[in-house]
């Protein structure tokens, strides 16, 4: 057995070489015909050489848990923008396979029956160069820029039901931070001053504080903990939260670590919420902030809607706070219980997309989560996805950028 997996191990690495070379390869084909400058070549072969072997060196490196550290994830980013060049390969080999025919048909017709093949065109290896330069520059940006470019998203929602005192309460939502991840104290510290000064009645953090183990979030606690609003910060668990992705030596390992991070949410002053709820009172009257543990279609399902609204009664207004959007397709608005607005994470929106307002919205993610980004509404009941604080695996944003989601509840019907 042992064998077996070693030889996989080492046939996946060799598949990995081969298909990389012949990516470098063809993108050196390109860029000799454009440039005739041999430091060109020079520093282009150095780059990919340096970035395939900080790849192998850091990954095949023991880590603590399964999800990416910073050295990990910069190795990808770095491997995913080089590789993004693949997209070279087909309009050079559409070209090849014209030099050939028209090499084949050179002998075949003319009386020397020499095979002559053309050399490569310079304005098609421009144009290839070209189109590759769009992915490769986007994930550069969004590695050094794209990941902190924060922006806040305002939406309005009316309902019917609102307790008059909360018309115009104000909600700020954010999620995914991925403590893990962070590299860049100055940059973080603008997001989360940005958070605040939206001014908010409540701030509602919507889980996956940290990537595998609570430790991650000490040297950021003291300034997650700046995050004030006048009715609290409530907070829920996300999957990764749990130290699911980390291989403990015993069980009670893994509990103390989940303890850990309660305890420094507790710290942080933040209100976490464990199937459980609480209300927020404004001049008699009250709405439910509903906390669940996370529960997602193929991730953990320690959810429970009826432990947490056990104190809810039908005639509340409320609020849920579930960090998988599948939750809420799958449970959420088919439950007796009428859930005003849930508030979720998780699909970060892939990370990578594109979307220009009242035209497009668009990621690969879509093809996972029916409710992936943004607003959506079903059954008279609504949710936001969040699209994330932070940032996972691959270390940047590109189209998709960091989130602070501000919600405004407003009494009435809606006149769009």
């Amino acid at each position: 057995m042992y064998i077996y997996l070693k030889n996989a191990f080492m046939l996946r690495w060799l598949l990995f070489i081969c298909f990389y070379t012949c990516i470098i390869l063809y993108a050196f084909q390109a860029l000799k015909t454009v440039t005739k400058n041999t430091w060109a070549y020079y520093i282009f072969f150095a780059l990919a050489i340096i970035v395939a072997g900080n790849f192998i060196l850091q990954f095949t490196i023991a880590a603590e848990g399964r999800v990416l550290n910073p050295a990990k994830s910069y190795a990808f980013g770095f491997l995913l923008t080089f590789v993004s060049l693949a997209i070279l390969i087909p309009i050079l080999l559409t070209e090849d396979v014209v030099r050939v025919a028209i090499g084949l048909y050179h002998k075949f017709s003319s009386k020397s029956q020499e095979f002559y093949m053309p050399e490569r065109r310079k304005f098609i290896s421009q144009i290839a160069l070209g189109i590759a330069a769009i992915p490769f520059t986007s994930l550069l940006y969004g590695m050094f820029i794209g990941k902190y470019r924060y922006r806040v998203l305002n939406y309005t929602l009316h309902f019917e039901d609102l307790p008059e005192a909360f018309d115009g309460y104000r909600i700020t939502q954010i999620s995914d931070i991925h403590s893990g991840s962070f590299d860049d104290r100055e940059k973080i510290t603008y997001g989360v001053e940005l958070i605040n000064k939206q001014a908010s009645d409540v701030i509602l953090f919507t889980g996956d504080m940290v990537n595998n183990k609570a430790s991650e979030m000490l040297e950021w606690k003291d300034l997650f903990s700046t995050l004030k609003a006048k009715d609290g910060v409530f907070s829920v668990l996300g999957n990764h939260d749990y130290g699911d992705y980390v291989s403990w030596p015993y069980k009670e390992d893994k509990a103390r670590n989940l303890q850990e991070l309660k305890d420094i949410q507790k710290e942080m002053g933040y209100n976490l919420l464990l199937n459980d709820s609480a209300f927020i009172e404004k001049d008699g009257q009250r709405i439910a902030i509903v906390g669940v543990e996370n529960w997602g279609h193929g991730f953990k399902q320690a959810g429970d809607l009826q432990k947490a609204s056990k104190a809810v009664t039908p005639n509340d207004f409320k609020i849920l706070m579930s960090h998988d959007p599948t939750h809420w397709e799958k449970e959420v608005i088919k439950d007796k219980y009428h859930y005003h607005l849930t508030l979720s994470g998780h699909t970060h929106g892939m990370q990578f997309g594109i979307e220009i307002p009242g035209w497009i919205k668009w990621s690969p993610v879509k093809w996972r989560y029916k409710h992936w980004a943004g607003i959506y509404k079903e059954a008279g009941q609504y949710i936001n996805v969040n699209r994330g604080f932070g940032f996972l695996g691959y270390p940047g944003r590109v189209g998709i950028w960091p989130e602070v989601t501000v919600i405004e509840l407003k009494k009435g019907v809606s006149n769009t």
